[in-house]
């Protein structure tokens, strides 16, 4: 690194002084001789040449910079040339020596020294620094800080010995300076490198080269560079500076000396280095920074990391808080106007009137209920055969019962029959995720209903809007519940208008929501007894070509718990079956085909079983049918087993009741605990005690279910007596807890063991029936019967027998022919030799 010039230094080798640089100071006739003629105030080198061109009177006249900027622009570039002391275009000329030493004697008249001059930056840096702090300073050298363009400006070279000597660094190194300034012109829009510099350049008394590179306008600044600027300033006006009053004192240039001030001084020096941009002399990209309008000044601002992460967090805020108030404003603009659905149509929560053809005719399996909203019919027909009589009817009923069983197809009966209008939302429909949507969508539905009176409102899935409320939840998640309590006391019976909901489970609706006066009366809907699925199948056996050896009444007795619309699915789906085998009529074949796929779950004929876990579920199955077979008293008897898989069992056992049956006894329910248990002892006692597999996980958890409810529900222990617990078993003590688990456990291992006699004394019927099984996969009662007895099934068709074999996918490659005459062919046999040593 070269080492850095600073006053102290000793001149730079490419530069000599001037030859005039001793030249002593200005006499007094010389400054009589500035004052005189009719410019006192126009600067020499501008009126020392006989120039007719140049406007002396118009710049002594001119007040401003901007006046003085105008006056110098309008003086031709040859009579500027012509005058200028730098240089001229033409280098040839004979005159030029002549003009070039006139135009320097007349500098020299004001003190001024521009023999170095090379560039207009030169020049207009020294006036600046001439006309502004009226001091003179040495520049740093060619390699430093203005080294590119400037060079020592000497108003009175005389004394610049004497300046050398008196000049210091303060005890700062010429390293220390060099370094901190490569770093500033390296970093130009770093404000803290140039700060750095700058305290460095005042520790080594060195104010003007802080001066200077601030006003350059180049380098970046803050509020440091600013404060440092500030005391490079207050260290020039008090002549801190080295060599600062000894220049003021003694070769300052007043601004007496020319009667310019120093703003007309600045600007003339800014006009001139402007007018020349054009000619030979070069002007410094440094001097554009002079705060004229023209030549504005740089400043880059060095921000913390702090305040740039601030910003841009306070950005995405704003922008995210922006986003999401937009996509609110759409979306309630989509949700709001009608239209941006289709023309005509309504919106998919907006209840609208529906004229029903449904009536009672095509309701069954509900007599009771037909019966109870028979009145309502009656009502709506003729309100006034109720109203004369002072009699009122609810104004809502909730139809209560298990799904399928037909609720909300009674309810559309009541509208067909009445001939009013219905109404029908589902409890899913009323909120969203807007608060007060839900509030609004039951004000609607009834001021609609009201507009269409006499009419009925048919709310389906009460509970989803009329739960339990809880002093912990949210305004807004009771608001529609509210506002349905409103609307319930807010018409009155004689309206016209008819509210019926429908719900799965009562026990969770709101007390004061079927408190008298509301939903105050309930109407069951059961599940369809015998006499009930006899008349659902005859009438959707109506819609179908049932063939006439069909008995729906056998299928009626053996769909003992199944809905109506459990009974629909199974007619449909026989339909479904025998159109696929192309037959002319639904045959019994086909209905049990589909009650069995409704009870049992599809056949998974694709499933691969290995023979020996087909024999392990036929022995886990025979073991369920026997006890159930062997148990004639029992709550059901056997209907059908099988060991194809069906759902997600690998084999399954079906028991179904003679009657339909609504109360049970200790024994049925032990009854039914060792029919659950006969498959784990089945592969006990064939394979051993270690070869139980896994397949008895759902009957261990069957028989546990029907033991505890014996004995904490229903008081079927002799030792706890008639005493119920279930409800309350968490709050029980250990003790009893303990009690109740030892009686349950009781229960099952007595079950066991009269299972396992059964089994046991029936171990021929056992092997008789699993080979049966494995041989026609699926047999029914009578079918069991026979093979029990010994009997063959003349009229069934065995599944083959051998190992089960699994297709491959075809190889594509197979379908190629093999290459003539090479090795290891379908002619040759066998491998290729192996190929010789050190080949590949």
């Amino acid at each position: 690194m070269i080492p850095w010039r600073g006053p102290t230094s000793t001149p730079s080798p490419k530069y000599s002084p001037p030859r005039h640089a001793a030249r002593p100071a200005s006499t007094p006739s010389e400054a009589a001789s500035v004052s005189d003629g009719p410019n006192p105030r126009l600067p020499v080198f501008l009126r020392c040449v006989d120039l007719s061109t140049l406007q002396h009177s118009a710049i002594d006249s001119a007040t401003t910079s901007s006046d003085i900027h105008q006056v110098v622009a309008n003086i031709p570039k040859t009579s500027f040339s012509a005058a200028s002391p730098i240089s001229s275009p033409h280098q040839g000329s004979s005159t030029q020596p002549a003009r070039s030493r006139l135009a320097q004697n007349c500098l020299h008249r004001l003190g001024l020294d521009l023999s170095p001059i090379r560039n207009a930056s030169q020049l207009q840096s020294g006036l600046r620094l001439m006309s502004t702090f009226r001091i003179s300073g040495v520049l740093p050298s060619k390699r430093n800080a203005f080294a590119p363009s400037f060079s020592p400006i000497k108003p009175f070279t005389r004394i610049l010995p004497q300046q050398q000597r008196s000049m210091s660094t303060g005890g700062i190194s010429r390293n220390l300076l060099a370094n901190r300034e490569a770093a500033a012109n390296r970093n130009p829009n770093s404000a803290t490198a140039q700060n750095a510099f700058y305290q460095v350049l005042l520790k080594a008394n060195m104010p003007m080269i802080v001066v200077e590179r601030y006003n350059s306008g180049r380098f970046a600044a803050n509020e440091a560079t600013t404060e440092a600027y500030q005391r490079a300033l207050g260290m020039l006006s008090s002549g801190h500076a080295v060599g600062a009053a000894d220049l003021t004192g003694q070769g300052g240039v007043a601004a007496n000396n020319t009667h310019l001030n120093a703003a007309q001084l600045q600007a003339v020096g800014q006009a001139l280095a402007a007018q020349t941009r054009g000619g030979n002399i070069a002007v410094a990209k440094g001097a554009q920074g002079t705060g004229a309008k023209d030549a504005p000044i740089h400043v880059v601002v060095d921000q913390p990391i702090s305040d740039i992460l601030f910003r841009w967090i306070k950005f995405l805020l704003w922008f995210c808080l922006f986003t999401y108030l937009s996509l609110v404003v759409v979306t309630m603009m989509i949700e709001g106007l009608n239209q941006f659905k289709r023309p005509g149509g309504r919106l998919d929560n907006e209840a609208k009137a529906e004229n029903q053809t449904t009536r009672f005719s095509d309701v069954h399996g509900c007599d009771e209920a037909k019966e109870e909203l028979q009145e309502l019919v009656e009502f709506l027909k003729n309100p006034d055969r109720f109203s004369t009589l002072g009699g009122k009817l609810p104004k809502g009923i909730l139809l209560v019962g298990p799904p399928g069983t037909g609720k909300t197809l009674l309810a559309r009966a009541v509208a067909g029959e009445a001939g009013v209008p219905f109404f029908y939302m589902s409890g899913s429909e009323f909120d969203e995720v807007y608060v007060g949507v839900g509030a609004k969508r039951v004000r609607d539905l009834f001021t609609a209903a009201k507009g269409k009176a006499p009419a009925i409102v048919f709310i389906d899935e009460l509970d989803a809007i009329g739960g339990r409320r809880n002093a912990r939840d949210a305004a807004y998640v009771k608001q529609t519940l509210n506002q349905l309590l409103t609307e319930l006391d807010g018409f009155e019976q004689n309206s016209g208008v008819i509210i019926l909901a429908a719900t799965n489970f009562p026990e969770l609706l709101d007390k004061a929501l079927t408190r008298p006066g509301r939903f105050d009366r309930h109407v069951t809907v059961p599940l369809p007894d015998v006499r009930g699925r006899l008349a659902i199948l005859k009438h959707h056996a109506k819609k179908i070509k049932a063939a006439s050896e069909v008995d729906l009444q056998a299928i009626a007795l053996q769909t003992s718990g199944m809905s109506g619309a459990e009974l629909e699915s199974i007619v449909n789906q026989a339909a479904i079956h025998a159109s696929k085998a192309k037959s002319i009529a639904v045959s019994m074949k086909d209905f049990d085909w589909a009650k069995d796929k409704v009870i049992m779950g599809a056949e998974r004929k694709s499933m691969v079983i290995s023979p020996k876990e087909k024999e392990m579920t036929a022995y886990h199955e025979a073991g369920h049918a026997l006890v159930s077979y062997y148990h004639k008293t029992g709550p059901s008897q056997l209907y059908k087993v099988t060991i194809l898989p069906r759902g997600r069992s690998l084999g399954h056992t079906s028991q179904l009741p003679e009657m339909d049956r609504y109360s049970f006894s200790l024994k049925d329910y032990l009854i039914s605990i060792e029919i659950a248990l006969g498959g784990k002892l089945a592969e006990e006692i064939v394979y051993g005690s270690d070869m139980v597999t896994s397949g008895v996980s759902s009957d261990l958890e069957t028989a546990t279910s029907i033991a505890f409810q014996m004995v904490a529900q229903l008081g079927m222990s002799s030792k706890l007596g008639p005493v119920e617990y279930q409800n309350r078993y968490k709050e029980l003590s250990s003790e009893t807890r303990a009690l109740i688990e030892s009686e349950v456990q009781k229960t099952l291992s007595d079950s066991y063991e009269r299972a396992k006699q059964l089994l046991l004394s029936k171990r021929k019927e056992l092997d008789l029936l699993a080979k049966a099984l494995v041989e026609y996969e699926t047999l029914d009662k009578s079918e069991v019967a026979k093979v029990i007895a010994g009997e063959k099934l003349p009229d069934r068709i065995p599944v083959p027998l051998g190992p089960m074999t699994v297709p491959k996918p075809a190889n594509p490659l197979d379908a190629l022919p093999p290459l003539s005459g090479a090795e290891g062919d379908n002619e040759n046999n066998g491998p290729p030799p192996p190929a010789p040593p050190g080949t590949i």
